[in-house]
């Protein structure tokens, strides 16, 4: 087990080194002078060169990349005499516990991987995705929720009426919405449609934050706000639940042990809930594990439409100021994320069914 298990790690650095070289020398070839972002078009020449220093980019492509490798490395090399030095391990910038000297004046550290600065706010990239990402979370967590439910719901509905004009309207709406529709396009019918037309009704606001500012109470959690971002965000892997059930409970019900049980004389009902569904629901469970890394990074467009100020909200916005830092250090995060959670229910695989221990 321990030997799947430093597999599975080892793959996982292995992709996060492999997205973290993507970025770096994507975002290193677009075009822009983070300096004239951050200083404004008519910054002197040597305030500009002030900033290229300060940043490293006056230096080869590859210099940067292994300052960049050593910046976001849990364990880096840091010179602690020099502080004209890009290697200088500067205390405003780096959280760290000293390991053991290298050298006459560079020490080895362990700390917290520095993500930059914001080009525009000046706030440090990991205080910005500290204060957005958990908004993110409830929201990728609440939809993945709604989806669980209310697709395995609708899963053995349509199961247990096959070919019925109920289960052709619920694959066609799911098709249409879930799979067909961009979640953009989605976004907007349900602000308009639940937020403006039908508000009186729903009560609902078109956009909104999980806290607002309250005159007199200060800051507030409105929860309100969050079921149209939710629902919008939970509508594709909704689909896919509704599918994946439908399918799964249909081959289910056509086991031998099924056929025993209704000659035994049991329910419908009882057989369903009791002996199908529990045995329906593996590759549902597996689904909905995958999707909610998923959800943490396809929030971003759903955020923007409704204001809700999470970490794809912030991305949006930085990217609309070409504020780089912001950008790939949420795409890391999300990565991380991803990578994190895959790496989990491989382990949990494992642990649960030994066969894929030895398939690996």
């Amino acid at each position: 087990m321990g030997k799947f298990i430093f597999k599975k790690l080892l793959y996982g650095i292995v992709v996060l080194f492999g997205v973290i070289t993507t970025i770096f020398f994507l975002f290193n070839v677009l075009p822009g002078d983070p300096a004239m972002v951050m200083l404004g078009q008519h910054a002197s020449k040597s305030a500009v060169e002030e900033i290229h220093r300060d940043l490293g980019t006056d230096r080869p492509i590859m210099v940067q990349y292994a300052h960049y490798l050593n910046d976001l490395s849990p364990v880096s090399a840091h010179n602690f005499e020099n502080n004209k030095s890009m290697w200088f391990l500067n205390p405003e910038r780096y959280s760290w516990v000293p390991l053991f000297k290298v050298g006459s004046n560079k020490c080895l550290v362990l700390k917290i991987p520095y993500l930059r600065k914001s080009y525009i706010s000046k706030r440090y990239v990991s205080d910005i995705i500290k204060d957005t990402l958990p908004e993110t979370a409830i929201l990728a967590f609440a939809s993945i929720i709604i989806a669980s439910i209310v697709g395995i719901f609708l899963g053995v509905v349509t199961a247990t009426r096959k070919n019925s004009v109920l289960d052709r309207v619920i694959f066609v709406l799911a098709t249409v919405f879930g799979m067909s529709a961009p979640s953009f396009l989605v976004g907007l019918i349900m602000a308009w449609l639940f937020g403006y037309v039908w508000k009186k009704y729903t009560g609902l606001d078109p956009t909104g934050s999980l806290y607002d500012i309250d005159v007199w109470n200060g800051e507030v959690v409105k929860l309100k706000n969050l079921v149209l971002p939710a629902i919008t965000l939970g509508m594709r892997p909704l689909s896919i639940v509704i599918q994946l059930t439908r399918s799964s409970l249909l081959d289910v019900l056509s086991q031998d042990y099924i056929r025993t049980a209704k000659a035994k004389g049991l329910g419908y009902n009882r057989i369903i809930m009791k002996h199908a569904l529990k045995n329906a629901l593996n590759p549902v469970v597996t689904a909905i594990s995958g999707w909610f890394a998923g959800l943490m990074a396809g929030a971003i467009f759903v955020e923007k439409i409704f204001s809700w100020k999470g970490i794809g909200y912030e991305v949006v916005d930085a990217l609309s100021k070409n504020d780089l830092p912001v950008v790939m250090g949420a795409t890391l995060i999300f990565a991380t994320i991803f990578v994190g959670i895959n790496i989990i229910v491989d382990v949990i695989y494992g642990i649960l069914d030994p066969r894929v221990r030895l398939k690996n």
